[in-house]
């Protein structure tokens, strides 16, 4: 019993859930206070409280249909991540492909956070710069939560026999 719960395989299924539930609230919440977090994005396109340099901001996206679609996009990503992630956690309890469908729920997480907030919200909308727009901390963190799980749904299972 003890093996058991306290093997990489209830280890990894405890994660993927705890990621899952994660992923899925944060989409739920998205779609149920839907303007809260759009301001985010329509703030963080447009660059409108950044240093606001000649030399970025040619970047900027003000169109709100542009913003809006992003947003929905943003959610959707969110909510098949949560989804996959999900699945996995079922697959870590019942058996089937666990590894594969973590895997991809943790990928979809760290390109959501990594690539999406970190790399493309926080340098090339210059996002660093807000006081009031600057979602790089949590970004970070689900990134690296993302990391960590897809990490250890990599290693080889091994049963310790002390």
């Amino acid at each position: 019993m003890l093996a058991r719960l306290g093997g990489l395989r209830m280890v990894l299924a405890v994660l993927t859930a705890i990621t899952g539930i994660y992923m899925a609230l944060v989409a739920f919440n998205n779609i149920t206070d839907f303007d809260t977090n759009r301001a985010f994005v329509v703030h963080v396109l447009a660059m409108d409280t950044t240093f606001k340099s000649p030399n970025t901001m040619w970047r900027a996206i003000t169109s709100p249909g542009w913003a809006l679609a992003a947003y929905i996009a943003i959610i959707g990503w969110e909510a098949i991540s949560a989804v996959a992630l999900l699945a996995g956690f079922v697959a870590w309890l019942r058996g089937g492909p666990a590894r594969q469908l973590s895997s991809v729920g943790y990928l979809m997480t760290i390109l959501l956070f990594g690539g999406g907030f970190i790399v493309i919200g926080g340098e090339w909308f210059q996002m660093w710069q807000s006081h009031d727009w600057n979602g790089l901390q949590p970004a970070l963190q689900n990134f690296l939560i993302a990391s960590v799980g897809l990490v250890l749904t990599h290693m080889p299972d091994r049963q310790r026999t002390t």
